[in-house]
């Protein structure tokens, strides 16, 4: 941690020794420690951590990868999203994803929120129903701002099945992309009956129709 807090390459350099130590907390605290290095580097000798046996490990890599905005780690953070067995790495890497805003996620993500599973390689593909890996997602594709994820992000905060955390999370995006299509869903949403939902959809719609 103390060598991670210098921000120095050299000391990120030294800290790289952590990555493969014995201990898991050890090893989270060098996926942070090493970032330094730079983005390229960084990415190169975090990726092989994404397989780590720890949970925790692997959240603190994914969230480690986010902060590096390269697209190197792209592919490797849709896999961990679409694959790894626990909730929070996969929430992680949705987050981390969002940070890096590489357009070529969007399509991963949006089929995540909608309920997609294609991409994933478990035996038996299962929607997503983790609140929290659903919110990071939405809010990721706002993060990202393509409009390609406009049908995906109109669809969650239409869907009154969806918990009302991730329909706002959904508006919230629709906000940040700045995509008249969304106005529609948004004047719907803005009248509903959880007045925080409506806040959201509420704001958003004044980012669009001012």
């Amino acid at each position: 941690m103390q060598l991670g807090a210098m921000h120095r390459t050299e000391a990120s350099s030294v800290a790289t020794a952590g990555l493969t130590d014995p201990s898991p907390m050890v090893r989270a605290m060098a996926a942070k420690a090493i970032l330094s290095l730079g983005s390229d580097e960084s990415v190169a000798a975090l990726t092989p951590l994404l397989s780590d046996k720890d949970e925790f490990v692997r959240r603190e890599v994914a969230y480690a990868l986010g902060l590096t905005k390269s697209r190197k780690a792209t592919d490797s953070l849709t896999q961990l999203l679409l694959n790894d067995k626990k909730d929070g790495v996969r929430a992680a890497a949705a987050v981390a994803l969002g940070e890096v805003r590489d357009e070529s996620a969007v399509v991963t993500l949006a089929n995540v929120l909608s309920g997609d599973s294609r991409g994933s390689t478990k035996k038996k593909n299962k929607t997503e129903k983790n609140v929290f890996v659903l919110r990071a997602v939405a809010r990721s594709l706002g993060q990202i701002r393509s409009r390609a994820a406009v049908p995906a992000l109109v669809t969650a905060l239409s869907n009154e099945k969806l918990v009302n955390d991730v329909r706002r999370e959904a508006a919230h995006a629709l906000g940040m992309i700045g995509d008249p299509a969304a106005v529609p869903a948004l004047k719907v949403a803005a009248a509903s009956g959880d007045p925080y939902l409506a806040q959201a959809a509420f704001e958003s719609l004044r980012k669009l129709s001012p």
